[in-house]
């Protein structure tokens, strides 16, 4: 498959990417965008990518080819940031996205495209768990730019330009890394910066408040398996939005697994302390989704935050050797992720 990946610069995107370009059979050749020129991931096929920088609001036409299969739509600007410059993220999340399909309607008709949404579609007052039937009420402006793109990937496909797909990410957890300008960066912060015996902040004092999460292991199964070999046509064409797969933690909850995966001496790293502007957004989103939907059409979840943290310390952070209330004064390598990338 031909496939172009926007906020390929971003962790999705270089995850992805990665993943695709390892295929055994070497099956697939990439197209790599961002506003930067975004790095091509140490691969076995690497040298069937090409990485262009490009601003997708002025420059689409440029990294949008005849031969194009699919598209994973990942640039964007996060919820924090949305919310405190909104033109920018009228530009970054909205503009860029219909600039994008209107090059691939002119130059290659008919290509899936699938289009990373989020949870923030919906606020808190949806009846949990959340369905896919649900009306989407955001109240973030990052939710709103996100949903106003879900309605052109359907209406796009409804009239054929593209086979489109928008799937609503969970909160990815947990990131390599240097905090982001998601409301929710401290999900991953608060595993990340105790590991790396960094403190970090929480912005919030309710050791009970929930949210829905996934890992970037399953993420990125799901977001191959929707461009390889997912049958887009058991969704009906007017139905194109999919609640990804997720699990319900509280802020306790990962305490606790931090504690036994990484070592209770990790928790002393920790502080809550109430951050108002976050905190208003964070209180905005459900805790709750039903995916019921979405594993039936086999897409895959996680199976709990203790995998998640296992998953982080085995393999996006291998230097971590911590087990149990195991101590290691090593830290973590960071690994840069750019700020242009998806996330809720």
């Amino acid at each position: 498959m031909r496939i172009l990946i926007t906020g390929a610069a971003g962790f999705i995107g270089q995850l992805v990417a990665k993943k695709l370009l390892d295929d055994e059979k070497g099956a697939h050749s990439l197209i790599l965008t961002d506003i930067i020129e975004p790095p091509i991931p140490d691969a076995r096929s690497r040298s069937q990518a090409q990485a262009i920088k490009a601003d997708l609001c002025t420059e689409a036409d440029s990294v949008v080819t005849k031969d194009i299969d699919a598209v994973y739509v990942f640039h964007g600007i996060m919820s924090s940031g949305a919310e405190a410059d909104f033109e920018l993220g009228m530009k970054a999340n909205f503009d860029a996205t219909r600039a994008l399909l209107e090059a691939i309607r002119k130059t290659c008709p008919g290509a899936r495209v699938i289009y990373a949404s989020s949870q923030a579609v919906y606020n808190n007052s949806v009846t949990l768990p959340v369905t896919e039937s649900q009306m989407p009420t955001p109240e973030t402006s990052y939710g709103a730019e996100k949903m106003m793109c879900e309605y052109l990937i359907t209406e796009y496909t409804r009239r054929g330009f593209i086979d489109g797909i928008s799937l609503r990410f969970p909160t990815v957890s947990v990131r390599p890394g240097k905090p982001t300008a998601a409301a929710s960066s401290f999900i991953s912060g608060m595993i990340r910066e105790p590991m790396n015996g960094i403190k970090c902040v929480i912005p919030l004092e309710d050791k009970q408040w929930r949210h829905w999460l996934c890992s970037p292991r399953i993420l990125v199964q799901n977001l191959v398996y929707a461009a390889t070999d997912f049958d887009i046509n058991r969704l009906a064409k007017f139905d194109r939005c999919l609640n990804f797969p997720g699990i319900g933690v509280s802020v306790q909850d990962m305490m606790d697994s931090l504690a036994r995966v990484g070592g209770s001496d990790k928790l002393a790293l920790l502080e809550m302390k109430d951050e108002p502007t976050l905190k208003k957004i964070l209180y905005s989103w459900p805790a709750e989704f039903d995916n019921t939907k979405a594993l039936n059409l086999g897409f895959a979840r996680d199976t709990g935050f203790d995998q998640i943290v296992r998953d982080y310390v085995d393999g996006l952070a291998p230097k971590a050797s911590v087990r149990g209330d195991e101590r290691t004064s090593q830290k973590v390598e960071n690994v840069r992720v750019n700020a242009v990338e998806v996330a809720a």
